[in-house]
């Protein structure tokens, strides 16, 4: 009896269980297979193992907690087809130790739980804030690219001839050896914090925005990273180095492997990350909208959208089931020209955000905005975004649904 009793107690703690081979304590991973019958994937009279990782990152100061949430309904909705693995190797402090080195955590990290997983086929990211710009390095490190098959060889090589001549990244690849689906950031600075507004905290202060780029090393190399200071043996600043190919790190390209890109963003209430920043896009680029829309979506008029030409009516959204999701930008990437040699040339803060604007967009970008503006958690918007604490930031649990609701799996 006593042992019956022990296996019980096993088998329920397989749900939240960190998995022996990952280098980390604070991580988690869930996945409704560990809860057959037979406490077994892969013994008979249980579910099948889901073949689909979706890897959630925290953001500066958090943790792999900061994503229990979405992982919970994750795992409820679609329990046949993700694992979701909530990553602790950049918690509390180690989130200063910068975007290079947590990315490499990050990056061994997932290599363990595929290791540990051999039936899974797909992987996809879902990061806040600073674990956006931490899971970017990632998948740089764990990009491998793909060799076309003799089928299709002709068309593919014919392809990225075309794109090499308009300096266009390719789609061709793989992530930790897994078809790379998804790739979700929550509030990230893709840009960093160092423009004119770009953390509203300081309310467009030029002098306070001085101060906090002075003071940025109390965040560690992150701080560095972020307000684009780490300029070191002529090498351009990391951020600015993402945006390309740099060396043997693929970034661009293996953000370009992705079927989906999305970035959710705080219209308002967000005092850590900017609008534009977050959504990727220039100040004219943001939507033209009305107090009235941003409140309320339900209040939009044709009277109002014939005000805005600039954004199609059906990317305003009218859905009760996501009160807080305001405005759906469909993916489009932008035909530039665009060299990786500017990277180098861009001194001014201006000049160095033009080129990550211009490189970043030359891959689609699905741009979900988010306002919480007559939430009670207004406030909070930054933790609210994600769910971070139920308690505190539970208004933002329609984004969340949003994001599962439109998931590739």
């Amino acid at each position: 009896m006593a042992q019956g009793e022990g296996g019980e107690r096993r088998r329920g703690r397989r749900r939240w269980l960190p998995a022996a081979c990952i280098p980390r304590p604070g991580c988690f991973t869930v996945s409704a297979a560990d809860e057959g019958p037979s406490g077994s994937g892969a013994e008979e009279g249980s579910r099948l193992a889901p073949t689909h990782l979706v890897v959630t990152v925290n953001g500066i100061v958090g943790s792999a907690d900061d994503w229990f949430y979405a992982a919970k309904h994750f795992i409820k909705i679609h329990p046949e087809d993700v694992v979701v693995h909530c990553s602790g190797c950049n918690s509390a402090t180690r989130t200063f130790h910068g975007v290079d080195v947590m990315g490499r955590r990050l990056a061994d990290e997932v290599i363990s739980v595929v290791k540990c997983r051999p039936e899974l086929k797909k992987i996809s990211f879902v990061a806040h804030s600073l674990g956006g710009l931490i899971a970017r390095y990632a998948i740089a490190l764990l990009y491998e690219n793909e060799t076309a098959t003799q089928t299709d060889c002709n068309e593919e090589c014919e392809k990225d001839v075309n794109d090499a001549r308009r300096n266009q990244p390719t789609g061709r690849g793989k992530i930790a050896g897994l078809e790379p689906m998804n790739f979700i950031t929550f509030a990230t600075p893709h840009l960093g914090t160092r423009s004119h507004k770009q953390m509203p905290l300081l309310r467009g202060s030029y002098r306070l925005e001085k101060m906090a780029f002075r003071m940025s090393w109390l965040a560690g190399r992150s701080g560095k990273h972020l307000f684009l200071k780490d300029i070191e043996e002529e090498k351009p600043p990391l951020l600015l180095q993402m945006v390309t190919d740099y060396g043997d790190l693929h970034f661009i390209s293996a953000l370009c492997s992705f079927k989906r890109r999305v970035a959710y963003s705080n219209v308002c209430g967000d005092f850590i990350v900017g609008w534009r920043t977050s959504s990727i896009r220039r100040q004219h680029e943001l939507p033209k909208v009305s107090n009235v829309l941003i409140i309320s979506p339900s209040l939009v008029c044709n009277s109002l959208l014939m005000k805005f030409p600039l954004h199609q009516k059906q990317d305003f959204v009218h859905d009760g089931k996501y009160p807080h999701v305001v405005y759906v930008e469909k993916p489009k990437a932008q035909d530039v020209d665009f060299s990786d040699a500017v990277i180098y040339q861009a001194k001014t803060t201006s000049e160095m955000e033009e080129v990550m604007l211009k490189s970043l967009n030359r891959i689609p970008w699905e741009r979900v905005d988010v306002s919480f503006k007559k939430s009670r958690q207004r406030f909070f918007a930054h933790s609210t975004i994600q769910v971070k604490t139920y308690f505190l930031n539970s208004d933002g649990a329609d984004v969340i649904f949003h994001m599962i609701d439109h998931f590739i799996y």
